[in-house]
């Protein structure tokens, strides 16, 4: 049976918890659209977090790989079209450290970005089927999420495993989430915490029955 690596994020910044991580700790073990899932989670430091994934795809040489994390302020799951050879932080990682102006990717010849491999637009479609807005987003931002999108596909290419397909999903604020931003900020749209794990299922059925 296809392994699929479905990974979250720890908790970061201010927020009391991760809805990426709810999601991949909800479906890991589980068999979805015809591949075994296992999940992970990843921190949020980028080094730590490079390591760990490297870790990951050496020990499970998964099919296909879903990156999953928060985008808190979008009111619905996106997947993202490109990570970008970039640093550029607006809040500390977990560690503490900010990088500004920073390669992802301090090898000469590292691309300047690479194009996810997931079947994007299927993902879109299917989560319309559901019944769960959601769209393609074109920026990961320079955070650490786009970071470990850039570590995973360059990693899966210099392996010899391009084709693998691999991407990233970002989810929405929880209900946790929104109820923990103090009130003189404005309010975070959010989804039940169950629609985000079913928006992250329905991705993962996609990209499980092209394998």
């Amino acid at each position: 049976m296809p392994t699929l690596l479905l990974t979250g994020f720890e908790p970061f910044h201010t927020h009391p918890t991760n809805p990426s991580a709810q999601a991949a700790g909800a479906l890991n073990g589980q068999t979805v659209g015809g591949a075994r899932v296992v999940s992970a989670l990843l921190p949020v430091e980028p080094h730590a977090a490079a390591d760990t994934l490297r870790s990951l795809l050496d020990t499970h040489r998964p099919d296909a790989v879903l990156l999953t994390g928060l985008a808190a302020g979008r009111p619905h799951v996106t997947v993202e079209r490109v990570a970008l050879n970039v640093m550029d932080f607006n809040i500390p990682d977990n560690a503490g450290r900010v990088y500004r102006d920073h390669p992802a990717h301090t090898d000469a010849g590292a691309p300047s970005a690479y194009l996810s491999t997931l079947p994007l637009r299927a993902i879109v479609d299917a989560w319309k089927e559901a019944d769960l807005p959601g769209g393609i987003s074109n920026t990961a931002g320079l955070y650490v999420c786009n970071f470990v999108l850039y570590h995973a596909l360059d990693c899966l290419s210099r392996s010899g495993r391009a084709a693998v397909p691999c991407g990233f999903l970002h989810v929405p604020a929880n209900a946790e989430v929104a109820l923990a931003v103090p009130e003189d900020r404005p309010p975070l749209p959010y989804l039940p915490q169950d629609e985000i794990t079913r928006a992250v299922r329905v991705a993962l059925e996609v990209v499980g029955r092209g394998l």
